[in-house]
């Protein structure tokens, strides 16, 4: 954590681009604590910005998890619009303090709607700042492979199972394992955690090795360094000059 004076001098030295990490708190099955959305966004934003000197915002620990329902206890889920409406009043706040490049960093994947959502809206009422929006996994083409080789609709698999064996082990009970298969392939529809799962997991976290994740952990964050390098350098597109049709030959 940073003081108020620590935080001034990094905006007056020029690093104007902060990380709001946006994780979640929910059910993970029967072995991943229902915090580890947060922890894992949070962990990553701050080793990636080490280099750089970004500044990273404390996450948000809740997220939008309606999809997960009452079935299993754990999970406290926002309205979709309620995360919407928080990560706006947090970046009108940001530009206030003199920031103007903000990278939302989820842990979670059903907040993406809400946060482009506020990105749609603070573009509107602060064109003059920059907004983007990442998931954990897509930052990464090396760790996504990782991430998504028990399944495509996953949670609390290998990947994320892994992850957190690395950066926070006392936060799994590797014993309490249970594998699921992925049905949602093929299908047309998306469906909430209870239509395709006994236990709240989809993939295969039995396989999962603390090994596993900190080759997934290295390969977002230096990834992630890449990003950040290459936001704090850009500056507005230029717009092309308008032309008429090309005429044929």
């Amino acid at each position: 954590m940073m003081t108020s004076t620590e935080i001034g001098a990094a905006i007056a030295s020029g690093i104007d681009l902060a990380i709001l990490p946006v994780g979640a708190t929910e059910q993970h099955g029967p072995h991943l604590a229902s915090g580890c959305d947060t922890i894992s966004a949070e962990t990553i934003a701050v080793l990636a910005s080490e280099k750089s000197g970004a500044l990273v915002l404390p996450g948000i620990p809740y997220g939008c998890s309606l999809g997960h329902t009452d079935k299993w206890p754990g999970t406290l889920s926002l309205h979709p619009m309620t995360l919407t409406q928080v990560v706006l009043e947090c970046c009108r706040w940001l530009q206030k303090n003199g920031i103007r490049k903000v990278l939302l960093l989820s842990g979670h994947a059903t907040n993406d709607p809400p946060l482009r959502s506020a990105i749609l809206q603070l573009r509107y009422e602060q064109p003059e700042c920059q907004y983007a929006t990442m998931g954990l996994w897509e930052i990464s083409t090396r760790a996504r492979d990782l991430y998504l080789r028990d399944g495509d609709d996953i949670h609390a698999n290998r990947g994320e199972t892994s992850v957190l064996m690395h950066l926070r082990p006392e936060m799994v009970r590797i014993d309490k394992a249970e594998d699921v298969g992925d049905v949602t392939p093929g299908k047309v529809f998306s469906y909430a955690m209870p239509a395709t799962t006994p236990n709240g997991v989809v993939g295969r976290p039995s396989e999962s090795t603390a090994e596993d994740g900190e080759m997934m952990v290295r390969a977002i964050v230096e990834d992630l360094e890449d990003w950040i390098e290459k936001a704090l350098a850009e500056g507005w597109p230029e717009i092309p000059d308008a032309c008429g049709p090309v005429a044929a030959e």
